[in-house]
């Protein structure tokens, strides 16, 4: 049992088991208990074109609802984050890279919209995670998020949602050849 391989209590291990499920790296099977998914790479290819199209229409949301306020703050996290791309700063990157997602989710002012972004987000987390360790990928990601930016700055939907469709591609390409 869990619990007593790591000397721990079932709370713990129940909240990590759950997490695992949240992540659809784990499924609860009746009778059976939590069992470790197969993870294949049309399951991971799945999970990011739906991530693709739901960014996209949160793009599109945000660039027709986001506040000058929301564009102006989200435009100098771009310009921050250009300069951890110089640095390399690698760490510094990936938690402005969620932010800067998190923000455009949350500029389509829809709250189930937000809440399904950041749902398939955290699935599609632990395949994410590498990607951007490789400064030619940040350098991509940092270009890409220029694109994004100048869709959302000229209030353009359409420009927006193709830029985060191409962005969600380009990852997916990165995570897919790290599968192989």
């Amino acid at each position: 049992m869990l619990t007593e391989r790591f000397g721990v209590s079932r709370t713990p291990v129940r909240e990590a088991l759950h997490k695992l499920v949240a992540q659809s790296l784990a499924e609860r099977i009746p009778y059976r208990g939590v069992v470790v998914c197969e993870i294949t790479r049309e399951r991971v290819e799945q999970m990011f074109e739906t991530m693709g199209e739901i960014e996209a229409l949160c793009g599109r949301f945000a660039a027709e609802r986001m506040t000058i306020g929301e564009r102006a703050d989200l435009e100098d996290l771009h310009l921050r984050m250009n300069v951890m791309v110089r640095d390399i700063n690698i760490d510094g990157y990936r938690v402005a890279n969620t932010e800067f997602h998190q923000r455009i989710f949350a500029a389509s002012h829809n709250a189930d919209m937000l809440e399904l972004a950041t749902t398939l987000r955290h699935k599609l987390a632990p395949f994410r995670s590498s990607q951007l360790g490789i400064s030619e990928r940040l350098q991509q990601s940092s270009l890409e998020h220029g694109q994004i930016v100048n869709g959302l700055m000229e209030r353009d939907g359409e420009a927006t949602a193709r830029a985060m469709r191409r962005h969600m591609v380009s990852a997916a390409k990165q995570v897919l050849t790290q599968l192989d």
